[in-house]
Parts: structure tokens; C-alpha cells; sequence
């Protein structure tokens, strides 16, 4: 098995104040910041002219919480909203 490249794996926290989750790395003007992990990815890729499938994200504990938190709750999310 192949190791991933760690060049590109990107750190992610999640902050509340900040917008959602934010992510760090030493090629990155400044954090960037999304309220979800796929417009995250796909912020970062841009930023850093990669495909989104090449970036790496290495969740701390409070992303993890929240990432596993919004996929319990997400039939409760999707009841609330109106069929188009």
C-alpha cells in the first residue's frame, strides 16, 4: 500500500465563531473556512490548483465531533427543509 502524500494533508478544526470548519497549511495565504467539509475540500483544491480527490484533510477532535454529530442528525436536518 502506497503512503499518502502528507505535503498535501491539510489541517481542520472546527470553530463556531470562526464559520464552521477552518483549515490550515503552510501554503495557504490564510485559513480558509466553510460551514462543510465538501466546500472546504473543494476551497482548498482551488487555492492550492490540486483536485479536490488529491487533498488530504486531517480532522482534530472537534471536527470529528462535528462531522460525526451533523451525520446523525441529518434526517432531522432534511425533515425541516421544503421539497423543491
Amino acid at each position: 500500500m502506497a503512503m499518502l502524500d502528507d505535503r498535501f494533508a491539510i489541517n481542520v478544526t472546527f470553530d463556531p465563531r470562526r464559520g464552521g470548519y477552518v483549515a490550515t497549511h503552510p501554503q495557504l495565504p490564510a485559513p480558509v473556512t466553510a460551514l462543510s467539509l465538501a466546500v472546504l475540500r473543494a476551497r482548498l483544491a482551488a487555492q492550492l490548483r490540486r483536485s479536490p480527490h488529491n487533498v488530504r484533510l486531517k480532522l482534530d477532535r472537534a471536527a470529528r465531533e462535528q462531522r460525526d454529530e451533523r451525520r446523525r442528525g441529518g434526517a432531522e436536518r432534511g425533515s425541516d427543509t421544503r421539497p423543491v
